[in-house]
């Protein structure tokens, strides 16, 4: 049977946060607080096991349904972040990617990170995507609306239906350039995509776990990735 090398591309839904806080008698907000700092750890170790595009999905386009307080303590710490983020991703070789529509975040939040990404652009050890009021069916929608609108600009684009490769769909993505996720974690048991790269994730592996995002350690991430390295990819066909 083959055998997989690291992936080229994990995303992880990093979930679990607020069961992981009233687990422990907390305040939901303690356990986005503590997902912050397994964000730190986790970007470190894909950085030091080689994996060179992680995407994270880290507010979804239906959290805004959640609580405003809620939601206030979750775009704090983004700020939060951001701050003390933004100098060891340039100096570590980190380049930052916004996936979604973050100009609906807080101005100040949007001009942080605007910032970063024009700083960061140049880095190559690895690519930090993070999915930022972020919807999958909204991404293909604004991809189709960009295909729709550059075959009217540019009429030479398409001579008929029969040009819109998926190859040529894929390059109007969010995720435009980059290879499609190899592994997808999810934590906290749940078994469901939220919404997320359902256009990407076709044919990525899957590994779930009952771990809540606070407690996915470096330990749990490297056993996800092993489990990754023992399966066999299809793609549909048979196998050899």
């Amino acid at each position: 049977m083959p055998k997989n090398t690291r992936p080229d591309h994990v995303a992880i839904i990093m979930d679990g946060n607020g069961r992981w806080a009233e687990e422990r008698g907390l305040p939901r907000a303690a356990g986005h607080k503590a997902g912050v700092e397994r964000v730190r750890e986790i970007v470190r170790a894909s950085s030091d096991m080689g994996i060179p595009i992680l995407t994270l999905y880290a507010f979804s386009q239906e959290n805004w349904k959640r609580p405003a307080e809620e939601v206030s303590v979750l775009m704090k710490l983004l700020d939060f972040f951001i701050d003390q983020e933004a100098k060891p991703m340039l100096e570590q070789g980190v380049k930052l990617r916004i996936l979604g529509h973050p100009e609906m975040l807080p101005a100040s939040t949007f001009e942080k990170l605007k910032k970063v990404v024009v700083s960061t652009a140049r880095n190559t050890r690895l690519t930090l995507n993070i999915a930022l009021n972020y919807g999958g069916r909204t991404e293909i929608l604004d991809a189709v609306h960009a295909v729709v609108e550059k075959a009217r600009r540019e009429p030479s684009f398409m001579a008929g239906p029969e040009d819109l490769t998926e190859e040529v769909f894929s390059s109007f993505l969010y995720t435009r350039g980059l290879p499609d996720p190899d592994l997808l974690i999810r934590t906290s048991g749940e078994m469901r995509l939220s919404n997320f790269l359902l256009w990407q994730l076709s044919y990525s592996e899957i590994y779930i776990t009952k771990k809540f995002w606070p407690d996915f350690t470096r330990e749990e991430y490297a056993r996800a990735v092993a489990e990754y390295q023992q399966r066999e990819r299809r793609f549909g066909d048979v196998t050899v």
